[in-house]
């Protein structure tokens, strides 16, 4: 079995804010609505589309009922989907921590919540699908994160056992999830987590893919 490394993907592989909110404010001025900045939605950027969406509608103090919220998703998701990775950069240093894991034996993977055809597509779109043996969606397994399920199943099909893997994340789902999981996780402090990378509880935090390396080795050394 070979050592697996297993990354979140918004927020942590990616921002993929700028694209989310051009989606986001196509279907609000759709709706008549008033777009909204990338600041007042950024935290929400990890959580789907729904939590966007629903945040346009409250800001805007109009009801929004179940049924009417899941035909805007599916909107949603076609405007995404069409214009998926034309905004959508890499975090610094990204590039070179990959193709180094890669080179020392490393498998890879992507545990997240988004659903499996837009992360492969978005994958697709800005280069970094070649990395990676596994990628399991929000859609892949009946369970989500912060179940452990989908990380262990990452970890499986990059071929490695959770004995001897790393989770990358952003979030306090993230954490979540690799805590159930018994996998020891670094969180990034950029992404959109809301709360300092510092305060998530996580083995260890890193401000810049350069630093990813050494923080691999101090948690699988351990």
């Amino acid at each position: 079995m070979r050592p697996v490394v297993v990354f979140d993907l918004d927020g942590t592989l990616l921002d993929t804010g700028p694209d989310l909110l051009r989606a986001l404010n196509r279907i609000l001025d759709g709706e008549g609505l008033s777009p909204l900045r990338h600041e007042e939605v950024a935290l929400l950027f990890g959580h789907g589309a729904r939590a966007l969406i629903g945040e346009g509608f409250r800001r805007a103090g109009r009801p929004l009922d179940a049924a009417r919220l899941s035909e805007l998703v599916e909107r949603f998701i076609a405007f995404y989907a069409a214009e998926i990775a034309v905004d959508t950069r890499p975090y610094p240093g990204l590039g070179d921590a990959l193709a180094g894991l890669s080179r020392r034996g490393f498998g890879l993977a992507v545990c997240t919540n988004k659903r499996e055809a837009l992360a492969h597509a978005v994958l697709e779109g800005t280069g970094l699908a070649r990395f990676f043996g596994a990628v399991i969606g929000g859609d892949s397994l009946p369970e989500q994160k912060p179940h452990p399920r989908p990380l262990i199943e990452a970890i499986v099909r990059a071929g490695g056992t959770p004995n001897a893997a790393v989770m990358i994340g952003d979030s306090e789902t993230d954490i979540a999830t690799a805590r159930a999981a018994r996998v020891p996780v670094v969180a990034v402090t950029f992404g959109y987590g809301g709360r300092p990378a510092t305060e998530l509880g996580a083995d260890a935090v890193i401000s810049h893919y350069d630093e990813l390396d050494r923080a691999i080795e101090l948690l699988l050394s351990c």
